[in-house]
């Protein structure tokens, strides 16, 4: 059985995080590269981290993304008090802040199975799951990452949580943004993961009261050591 090291960053700016994430994808990627000047009996096995974390108002702009969906200016911004940052995930724009679980899986996949699309997949599982235990049907959208609700129906289709990643030498970071009690009117002010006729929703949205942060997290993260089959360390 693989091991997991959890670390809830809590309430945590963007930037601080996102150099954190740094730190430990170089050091994964290090470990496997030091790995293969020593016999299999000497070699360490690379740690995985998975980090969750609230951030303040942000804006992120992927690699693949356009500018031209974010909707607002630097002025605007600042009254506001979010921030923009462009960064090295795929991917287009998309939103973080209070009521969000952000998700950063710091993960050596050639301890899981090597297949980008399968991590992603994967993850969608674990929120979808998740969903379920509120009674909410969270779905895919072919062509689409993330997780939707009413995927079927073009009229109804939202997109209850995000995804962007990035993977070097089968280790990744970055990961998703997952709507529980978010404040919407922030998607609002961006074309959300450059989609521009599809709506944003959240878990409160769809049930009409605030949710306990803390238990969404508890059972996300049940469901992720579940469907990637791993034991988790605090």
């Amino acid at each position: 059985m693989r091991n997991v090291h959890f670390e809830h960053r809590r309430h945590e700016d963007y930037q601080s995080c996102w150099d954190y994430q740094e730190e430990v994808f170089a050091r994964i990627i290090r470990t496997k590269m030091d790995n293969r000047d020593k016999p299999d009996d000497q070699q360490e096995i690379p740690e995985n981290r998975l980090l969750f974390v609230e951030h303040p108002h942000v804006y992120t702009l992927g690699k693949s993304g356009s500018e031209d969906h974010l909707l607002i200016g630097p002025q605007e911004r600042e009254r506001l008090g979010v921030s923009y940052y462009k960064i090295n995930r795929g991917g287009d724009i998309t939103y973080h802040g209070p009521g969000q679980i952000v998700g950063y899986p710091l993960f050596d996949l050639e301890q899981f199975f090597t297949d980008i699309h399968r991590y992603l997949r994967t993850l969608e599982e674990a929120i979808i799951l998740t969903l379920h235990e509120y009674g909410i049907k969270g779905d895919r959208f072919e062509g689409f990452t993330g997780v939707w609700l009413d995927p079927d129906d073009p009229t109804k289709a939202r997109k209850i949580a995000a995804m962007g990643v990035k993977c070097s030498r089968w280790v990744t970071m970055h990961g998703f943004a997952f709507n529980v009690n978010s404040d919407l009117d922030f998607f609002g002010r961006i074309v959300p993961c450059g989609i521009e006729d599809k709506a944003v929703t959240s878990m409160q949205q769809e049930l009409g009261c605030v949710v306990d942060m803390a238990e969404v997290e508890q059972k996300l993260l049940a469901n992720l050591a579940n469907v990637f089959d791993f034991d988790l360390v605090d």
